[in-house]
């Protein structure tokens, strides 16, 4: 079988993005456009993928990382002077080459592996990869004989009017024998208005020469996609959006309304999960079966195991142990853990914290580098202070404690299993097995009060005044 080989082209800077950022790194559904490009070529296989960077060259690299070669295109001088920096990793192998952009970032691999094989079959030296377009303005129209052979590529700009009217485009994806690719790259002149090496004049070379020049119809337009502003970038991304949503779907995750559910290309979602409207999931997120993720909540990185039910917030890089519930209007940051069956109700922040199956913290509560057990009920109002404006330190709550409603637990401090802090307590100290901390002043009652200030200062009574 021929070897396989891919280069993935990303050297452009994209001026009419308007945008500090290098444009195959703006994100659709969470991944970069060229992440996108090459999740899809991974999938086949290749024995070489190499991707040719120059504006923005350290940043796609840290994006991408060791999945690919990189070659370094210094001077953007055309397509086909990308393509031929690529030589000294390809020239000399054997096979197909198939050349990709990384600003298309809905190309599938069942679509490139589908042009590989029709390459292969027609025994093509060039394979160009097509499509029916709606609207064909702007995109280079494949010209074919009466017998459907492919006899030119034409861009908008040199079309007849006969031309013009054709809807089959180019999509800028091609597949090439490798060697007779370099070999035609080294003939490519830069003769045109723009002074530039195209890659589609290797086409017009190789039927010079007599090789067979292919042509592969994909059925979807959509894929063919490529973002050159915002606007492109928006209409990219519904459509990701639109496809990921399905793929969902299809495995058995209920979206009750997939027009307002945003879903991020890694999320993983587990079957008879219920996703309602206005929720994010992005990143690296994982959700488990028979989990409900409410209304206008917000996943990030977050990992849920089975049976969770999030109610309207946010959890970022945290995890919900097995039937534990959040919400509304809580905030899980960092390192939170929560474990199986625990109870965070409304106006809840927890980071860097543990807590133990079956606990609860209801309400208007802050949990921050803690570790409570099992069982414990936590108050409406408790705060675990654990910054002393130089170091965080850390706060341990035993078993089957209790801390009562506003009450700061003032770390480092330990509080043992069955223990019980009164409300309103400020606890600076450990407090030991089956005992009671109180830390607050004891209630002192002044008798005829009123009766001692200035006559000016007493409140004027009257029937109407309301009593407890």
């Amino acid at each position: 079988m021929a070897g396989k080989y891919t280069i993935i082209m990303a050297a452009g800077k994209g001026t009419r993005m308007k945008s500090k950022l290098y444009k195959v790194l703006h994100p659709v559904c969470g991944k970069p456009m060229v992440d996108h490009v090459l999740s899809q070529v991974e999938r086949l296989h290749p024995a070489t993928i190499v991707t040719v960077v120059g504006h923005g060259a350290e940043a796609v690299e840290d994006a991408l990382g060791d999945r690919t070669h990189y070659v370094v295109q210094e001077q953007q001088l055309g397509t086909g002077h990308a393509v031929l920096q690529a030589e000294p990793l390809l020239g000399d192998k054997t096979g197909m080459t198939l050349i990709a952009s990384g600003d298309t970032p809905l190309f599938t691999a069942e679509t490139f592996e589908k042009l590989f094989a029709y390459h292969q079959d027609k025994g093509a030296k060039a394979t160009i990869l097509t499509a029916q377009a709606p609207d064909p303005t702007g995109y280079g129209r494949i010209i074919r004989n009466d017998l459907g052979t492919v006899q030119k590529i034409v861009e908008q700009k040199d079309a007849t009017p006969e031309e013009a009217r054709v809807s089959e485009i180019n999509t800028g994806v091609y597949c090439f024998d490798n060697q007779a690719l370099f070999a035609a790259l080294h003939q490519v002149t830069n003769d045109n208005a723009q002074g530039e090496y195209y890659l589609t004049d290797v086409i017009e070379i190789l039927k010079r020469q007599g090789s067979v020049i292919a042509a592969y119809q994909m059925p979807d337009f959509n894929e063919s996609m490529g973002v050159n502003d915002r606007v492109a970038l928006a209409a990219a991304t519904k459509v990701m959006q639109q496809r990921i949503n399905e793929a969902h779907m299809r495995a058995g995750v209920t979206l009750i309304d997939p027009a307002t559910t945003y879903i991020d290309a890694d999320v993983q979602i587990g079957a008879d999960t219920v996703i309602e409207p206005g929720v994010y999931l992005k990143g690296h997120t994982v959700i488990g079966q028979d989990c409900v993720i409410g209304t206008h909540s917000e996943l990030v990185d977050a990992t849920l195991e089975d049976r969770v039910r999030v109610t309207s917030s946010t959890i970022e890089s945290a995890i919900m142990r097995a039937g534990s519930n959040i919400g509304p209007n809580s905030h899980l940051r960092p390192q939170a853990d929560i474990g199986p069956d625990v109870h965070i109700g409304n106006f809840v922040e927890v980071k860097n914290a543990t807590l133990g199956a079956r606990t609860k913290v209801g309400h208007l509560t802050y949990v921050g580098d803690a570790t409570l057990g099992s069982d414990i009920n936590v108050g409406c109002g408790v705060v675990f202070v654990n910054y002393d404006g130089v170091k965080k330190w850390h706060a341990t709550v035993g078993d089957h404690s209790f801390i009562g409603s506003n009450s700061n637990i003032i770390a480092p401090v330990t509080l043992s299993d069955h223990s019980f802090v009164a409300a309103g307590s400020t606890i600076t100290d450990d407090v030991p097995f089956h005992a009671m901390g109180i830390a607050r002043a004891r209630q002192t009652n002044k008798p005829d009060f009123w009766a001692r200030l200035p006559l000016a200062d007493a409140p004027e009574w009257n029937e109407s005044t309301p009593q407890d």
